[in-house]
């Protein structure tokens, strides 16, 4: 993408409703721009990392099993009054009257829609177990819709449900959930730590938050130092196994969130810190499939209610939270996984027929090699261009100048480092291509 064509409406000054880091990147990155209370458009370099970190989580999902589907913003009220909850929601719920009266209401979950196309189609024991996921925008209307996309009103969420013939398999689905979880917050190239959690209005006896820890987090966390050293990426169990060991080791290190934490039960070793909640997994056996008759026939030919369990991951509250976690003064400081554009190719000097001339064609070349390149073709002055760069985040920055052409050289820098290197071209190439 050539800058001097491209959307990006960044900011010098910081905008005053911004309170938190992220907010205010995101604004100044020209990420996103509100429209009303809680509710954001996506501009096209947030849109691009909201599709990167998408794509992680929906690979992820595939590989443990779980099958893409899409379901509507728009849900019937009847859904939700068989499973009793339309009214126990309580005012978080947007509730919507049709030209026809017929009560609607604009999602916050799905449990009951999927609950409803699973007892529709499925009958026999043999079709399971089953999972399904979507990634889709959601509404709760926060009284107090606050720090930019972290806590709005209309966000995108990936959500699935696991369908199981009894509690053992059901379980079996939770563990899947909890690898899968922990490989995608690894891959996007941050921690989450499960904690064990409250099952609050999703219901059920089982739960995790997976929580990213980041000073600005909105809440307090305690856990034992080891997780900071841990690599879940390197630990592979056998996704196709029970898991049980995998899933005792890492429930067996200490993790809680303030409302959960036992002092006495907590480590020597205790790493207190602020966290981000980013994901929340779920077992409630049979809480939606009991009122809402999600019944196949068992082995023996009779009736089993089906047992149930509903996984979250906020995406574009992965967004903002990664941000929290990773930033400077300067900026964003995207991990490469997310990063919108891999490389800045900077032309120091736009109208240097030279300067041009190279840049036009390591453009062409990084493009072909299939490399993501946003490439700064603008006539502004070097600092507003490394200060955008910066800003944006963007993990390698390659800049060319006259100077530089004459010595046979470029100038690489890293952004999370700031390390800057001066080095043949080719050199340099092959650095950011690796």
């Amino acid at each position: 993408m050539r800058m001097s064509s491209y959307f990006l409406p960044t900011l010098k000054e910081t905008p005053s409703e911004a309170q938190i880091v992220s907010h205010r990147l995101m604004l100044r990155a020209g990420m996103i721009r509100q429209t009303s209370a809680g509710i954001y458009a996506w501009l096209p370099l947030g849109w691009k990392v909201l599709q990167k970190v998408s794509q992680i989580v929906r690979e992820e999902q595939d590989r443990a099993g779980a099958q893409e589907l899409l379901m509507p913003t728009i849900q019937s009220a009847d859904l939700w009054k068989q499973s009793g909850r339309y009214e126990a929601y309580g005012k978080e719920m947007l509730r919507i009257t049709d030209r026809h009266d017929r009560e609607m209401l604009f999602g916050p979950t799905n449990e009951e829609m999927i609950t409803d196309i699973f007892k529709t189609f499925v009958k026999s024991y043999k079709d399971l177990p089953r999972n399904l996921y979507h990634i889709q925008w959601k509404f709760r209307d926060e009284v107090r819709p606050r720090f930019g996309v972290m806590r709005g009103r209309e966000f995108l969420m990936k959500d699935n449900y696991s369908f199981d013939l009894d509690a053992e398999g059901a379980r079996l689905s939770y563990r899947k959930m909890f690898l899968a979880y922990l490989r995608t917050f690894a891959r996007m190239g941050i921690k989450a730590i499960p904690m064990r959690a409250d099952t609050g209005p999703i219901g059920g006896d089982l739960s995790h938050e997976f929580i990213i820890l980041a000073e600005t987090g909105e809440s307090q966390v305690f856990c034992d130092k080891q997780w900071l050293d841990m690599d879940v990426l390197a630990d592979n169990p056998d996704a196709n196994g029970d898991l049980k060991d995998f899933f005792t080791k890492y429930t067996s290190i200490y993790a809680a969130t303030e409302e959960m934490h036992d002092a006495a039960k907590a480590p020597a070793d205790l790493v207190t810190a602020r966290g981000i909640e980013v994901g929340h997994i779920f077992y409630f056996g049979t809480k939606y499939s009991a009122p809402m008759g999600a019944v196949v026939t068992g082995p023996d030919g009779q009736p089993v209610t089906v047992e149930m369990g509903s996984y979250g991951i906020g995406v574009s509250r992965v967004v903002a939270a990664l941000i929290e976690a990773s930033h400077d003064d300067a900026g964003i400081i995207w991990p490469d996984q997310v990063a919108p554009y891999k490389v800045a190719l900077i032309n120091l000097k736009a109208d240097d027929e030279a300067c041009r001339s190279t840049c036009d064609g390591l453009y062409a070349r990084l493009q072909d090699a299939g490399v993501d390149v946003i490439y700064d073709d603008r006539n502004e002055r070097p600092g507003a261009k490394f200060a955008d760069m910066d800003l944006i985040g963007i993990p390698w920055q390659l800049t060319i100048g006259p100077r530089g052409l004459k010595a046979g050289t470029v100038e690489l820098k890293r952004r999370a480092t700031g390390e800057k290197l001066e080095l043949p071209l080719e050199e340099a190439l092959a650095k950011v291509m690796a």
